[in-house]
């Protein structure tokens, strides 16, 4: 009789211990699920937030005033718009010189709403070619400091035109010049001349080339009505191989192309040993 009072005893042990090992499994899986539902939820919850931002988007990003007689003053009205899913604010508008204002019209933008930034650039004191930049810093967090750029040619503005309405006009005799084939290591040259084929005093403000590898010397920058004058360029092929092309532009008070560019073209071999 004891005997079976213990076996009993311990059969009833054994199945308390595998009830409490299935409540710990049960128990266990039931964690788990949660703890996977949280996640789930997280990652959800994050794409949702990565999607919805504000995003600037400017119309066009950069303008070009063209030839402004020194001492103007320009103005452009910039287009900006939200199209992000949230609000776009505006922290700051700065410009990267002190002859440039710039001033949105809103500081905040709804999603697909838009706005205008007002460049205004004063030539006074400046000449020849300018290229001035405005950041615009709004919480965009793929562009926080977002850039517009605009350019143009200052000239002086006695000489950019008359009283009496004339105007000056630079010709280029050509406009590209091909080197051909050459060893590399040598530096070669052209000339190239040009007219002012206007009624009024020519002004070459400046000269820009597309790579140290270029040097361009004008034989003058001035030419009254019908003179003429050249501009000799160099090109070193120094440690250069294979097809090259390279520009040389010229900035001038011609209203009508106050830009205009010389294209170089070389083919560079290996040097022989």
């Amino acid at each position: 009789m004891g005997l079976f009072i213990r076996l009993r005893f311990i059969n009833f042990q054994l199945r308390l211990s595998r009830t409490k090992l299935f409540q710990e499994i049960y128990s266990k899986r039931e964690k788990m699920k949660r703890l996977v539902s949280f996640f789930v939820f997280v990652i959800v919850s994050v794409s949702f937030s990565q999607t919805d931002v504000p995003k600037l988007f400017a119309k066009a990003d950069n303008h070009d005033f063209g030839t402004i007689a020194e001492g103007e003053i320009v103005t452009h009205n910039f287009e900006i718009q939200n199209t992000g899913k949230a609000e776009l604010k505006i922290i700051q508008v700065h410009a990267s010189c002190g002859c440039t204002a710039a001033a949105p019209e809103k500081m905040s933008l709804k999603p697909g709403e838009k706005t205008f930034v007002k460049v205004e650039f004063n030539s006074a004191n400046r000449l020849g070619p300018q290229e001035k930049f405005v950041y615009i810093s709004s919480n965009d967090p793929a562009n926080p400091q977002y850039k517009l750029t605009f350019t143009g040619v200052v000239v002086d503005k006695n000489t950019m035109v008359s009283k009496d309405g004339k105007t000056p006009k630079l010709k280029l005799n050509l406009s590209q010049h091909d080197f051909g084939t050459v060893e590399e290591g040598k530096v070669v040259e052209t000339k190239i001349s040009f007219k002012n084929e206007g009624k009024a005093p020519l002004i070459i403000g400046d000269v820009k080339t597309s790579c140290g590898c270029t040097a361009a010397l004008l034989s003058s920058k001035l030419l009254q009505p019908g003179e003429s004058g050249n501009i000799r360029i160099e090109l070193d092929t120094a440690n250069r191989e294979g097809k090259l092309t390279r520009t040389v532009t010229l900035y001038s008070n011609d209203p009508q192309q106050p830009n205009q560019t010389i294209t170089l073209f070389v083919n560079i071999e290996k040097r022989k040993s």
